[in-house]
This record gives structure tokens, sequence and C-alpha cells, in this order.
């Protein structure tokens, strides 16, 4: 029998899989090509239903043997069509949608859109003090609560499941002051056009600054559990890498960005609710990589602790609804048995004082405000990057268009660029390390 020296012609692939036609040589030949042929090269799918991905995110990835050759991400499985809903409500019920979209930074949903309507009615200016005070108070205890989350699940894909446990004990004492102040743990919509929907309740204020004496106690924790711990460096250190110009090319933002040693934050480099009057750090490392992200994040919640305190002593009585009974929502909110709602005593003065006010009244909650034509662009920095807001009005009581810039979704274009090279284990921490939140992905 004559040999070839290709013991094999080109594979095709067929509905059964790869098919081989031999064309010459004796078995063995056969066999031993086969062999030395790169057959370890497979497609795996990681999810989108993993217990190591955050939310319901597909990762298509080719591996070597234990190496990542090529990664990239599925999105879509948790498409709410909130942006396209927004289009079909009022400005004030937008708020309802939006704090669903990131539903681990429901707060700074709300004020990017809110900041974004504001501008678009030119009434930035007269927002009561007091309720922009109590906006920085809310988002950055959001900042705390996401970043606890971050390094809890975090902990949990990597095996170190007490970390979980400190993360997710500690964001239920940030929980527990959002029920206290808006009645519910997450999807607030309290921060409305204009203001807020109420005040701070009765105990806020002393609740509050227990729970950042408490914080401040527990934020040691993390660093005598993981900081210095070898086992816990060695999972984290050189794992995800992405230096500055990948950054900047795949439009990184937050902890990934300030990661690779560039201290860009919006509230330092484009302020807005005030925060050039505080006073505060933007930390940043040089590491590039999961574990300098880690560092990172339990820096920002000593510094979040630090504004919130400032908020708390710069809290004056007043308004936190714009004066303007065109745009301010007429509601006063009580807790009854079923909940938030109107309170009784409210609706009965509305009805009781004259036929004009609740005529008003009925008007502003079904139709809501008109906002004139325009567009308007707001950023805010949410503890995950540059959370963008493009709002646009047709001139009528709904938004013509809103689109979210979510930080989640620019930053999982870094994802390839961190895994492709590493080993599988790997990508579940480099994935973590970008904190990205479905949610937010598919809106």
């Amino acid at each position: 029998m004559s040999t070839s020296s290709t013991s094999h012609a080109t594979p095709r692939e067929t509905t059964e899989g790869t098919v081989y036609t031999v064309t010459g040589g004796d078995w063995d030949e056969v066999v031993e090509a086969a062999a030395k042929a790169d057959d370890e090269r497979i497609v795996v799918n990681m999810g989108p239903q993993h217990p190591s991905t955050h939310g319901v995110l597909r990762l298509i990835l080719e591996i070597d043997g234990e190496t990542v050759t090529e990664a990239r991400c599925g999105i879509g499985y948790l498409h709410t069509g909130i942006e396209k809903n927004l289009e079909y409500r009022t400005w004030t019920q937008g708020t309802t949608f939006v704090t669903r979209m990131d539903y681990l930074t429901p707060f700074f949903n709300e004020t990017a859109y809110c900041l974004a309507v504001e501008k678009l009615l030119g009434i930035q200016d007269d927002i009561p003090d007091r309720a922009t005070i109590i906006r920085v108070l809310l988002m950055e205890l959001n900042r705390l609560s996401s970043h606890l989350v971050c390094i809890a699940t975090g902990g949990m894909e990597l095996g170190a499941t007490t970390i979980m446990i400190y993360g997710f004990r500690d964001r239920e004492l940030v929980l527990d002051i959002y029920e206290l102040i808006t009645g519910l743990r997450m999807n607030h919509a309290f921060i409305r056009p204009g203001g807020l929907a109420q005040d701070l309740p009765p105990g806020a204020v002393d609740q509050v600054r227990a729970f950042v004496k408490k914080m401040r106690k527990n934020l040691t924790e993390y660093d005598k559990l993981a900081t210095g711990n070898p086992v816990f460096k060695g999972r984290m250190q050189g794992i995800g890498h992405l230096d500055l110009s990948g950054c900047l090319a795949t439009g990184a933002t937050g902890p990934v960005l300030r990661s690779a040693g560039l201290p860009h934050d919006l509230r330092k480099s484009d302020p807005y609710c005030g925060y050039e009057t505080y006073d505060f750090e933007v930390p940043t490392t040089d590491t590039c990589d999961a574990y300098g992200r880690f560092l990172l994040r339990l820096e920002e919640m000593r510094q979040s602790l630090r504004i919130v305190e400032q908020c708390l002593d710069r809290l004056e009585p007043g308004p936190v609804m714009v004066g303007d009974k065109k745009i301010a929502w007429p509601a006063q909110l009580a807790l009854g048995p079923d909940g938030l709602g109107n309170s009784l005593d409210h609706i009965k003065k509305i009805m009781g004082t004259s036929m004009e006010a609740l005529i008003h009244h009925f008007k502003l909650v079904t139709e809501g405000f008109r906002v004139p034509p325009g567009q308007a662009y707001v950023a805010v920095e949410s503890p995950k990057g540059e959370l963008g807001v493009h709002a646009v009005s047709d001139g009528g009581t709904r938004p013509y268009r809103v689109h979210f810039r979510d930080p989640s979704f620019t930053n999982l274009q870094a994802m390839a660029a961190m895994c492709e090279g590493g080993q599988v284990a790997d990508v579940i921490v480099a994935v973590a390390s970008i904190d990205p939140v479905m949610g937010g992905v598919d809106r």
C-alpha cells in the first residue's frame, strides 16, 4: 500500500460533526497523525446560567487545553425594554423604570435621569439644597452597597465564602437605611425630577451616623481577611490584566480604569450635585489587575463614608422639591397599612381646599408636566464607572427617547482583552473584577 505524506484530507463540517476523509497510508500512520492533530481546541459556553457569572451573562470561550484562546460575550438574556417603555410613561413615572436598570445602583440611575430631565427643564439651580445633599448621601450609601456585593460575590466565586458572608452582612446594614428612608430595599423611585419623593423620616440621621461608625470598624476586617492573605493575593494578582491603553481602547471607566493608574472620576473632573464642595480622595492603583480593583473598592468605600458624614453635617431644614407647582409632584407620602402611598390627610386637604387644586393635582398625576423640546446629556460616577443619560424631548409630557450609557455594558468590552491567553479558571476572576450587572447591560 502506498503511503502519502498527508494521512488525511482537509476535514469538512457536517451535521454529525467533523468528518475526515483518509486518503492513504497504513492504519498506524493515520492514528499517529490523528494523535498529533490539535484536537484539544474546543468551544464551551460559560453561562448564561453559570454559578460564577454575574446574572445571565453568557461567555463563549474557545479553549486549548486549559488556556483561553478566544473569548466573547453573549448578552441580551435579561432584556427588559426599559428604555422603550420610558417613551410611554410621563417624565416622573420614568424614575420607576430607570431605578430597575442596574438594580445594584438604583439611586445613581434615578439621579442621572432626573439631572437630565432638570437640565431640559432649565431648573438645575432651583433644586433645594436639602434635596441635593440627600441625593449625594443616598448615592454614596449606594456606592457602599454596590461595592459590598462586588466583593462578596467575587469572594464567593473564588471559594472565599467568609468574604461573601461579611459582604452581605454589611450590605444588609445599608439596605436597612434604604428601607427606613424610602420604604424599600431596592427599586426606590425616590429621587424625582425637581427633588425627592419625600423628606428624611425621623431618626434617619442618627441611624446613618451609627452605621458610619460601625462600617468603619467592619471595613478593617476585609483587610485582615483578604488584603494580605497569600492565597487570596495569589488568586487575584496578575489576573484580568488591562493596562491604561487597553482601558482607553475599550472605553472602560470606574475601578477598571483607576486600577491602571488614571485618577479619572466624574465627581472631580465634571462635578454635579455640588461634589466639588466635598472633601474626598480618588484612589488609584497601578497593578492593572483584579487585586488592584479589590483594593480600590475597599478604599472607595472609606471615601464614601467620609462624604456621607459631610452630608449629615450639612443637612439643614428646608424643602426637598422645587417650588414650581407645575413641576412639583403634589404627593405627600405616608407609610400606611398597605405600604408607602399618599397620606390620607393630604388627600382630604386637596379634596376640601378648592376645585382648582383638585383639577391641578389630577392633571399633574395623570398627564404629567411638559418638557421643552431639546436634548441633554448628563453623566454621573456610578460605582462601576461613567453612567450617562441622553434624554430627548419633543415638547410633550413623555420622553421622545432616553438612552443610558451604562458602564457595565461598556466595561464588558474589555472582557476578551482580560481573558484571552489566561486560564479558564481565571475568566471568573476577571469578570468578577469588572463587576457587570446584566440589568444595566441589557436595559
